[in-house]
């Protein structure tokens, strides 16, 4: 997974899946897209107007754990 950061657009994107495909881009909420592509998995989050919707102050470094 990887994080991007738009300073000048505001956005957030969460890419999930490393290899580039054709992605269909349904809005589930106000300022967020999701990214679906083969078998309609998700590929990728978009949030949009992320300095309102996330402190990114304490959203990066992105931590990971296994679960299970």
């Amino acid at each position: 997974m990887t994080v991007e950061c738009g300073q000048e657009t505001d956005l957030l994107y969460l890419r999930l899946e490393p290899r580039s495909q054709d992605v269909i881009n349904p809005r589930i909420a106000d300022d967020v897209v999701l990214d679906t592509g083969q078998g309609e998995k998700i590929v990728g989050i978009e949030i949009m107007n992320a300095s309102r919707n996330l402190d990114r102050e304490h959203l990066l470094p992105v931590r990971s754990e296994k679960v299970g």
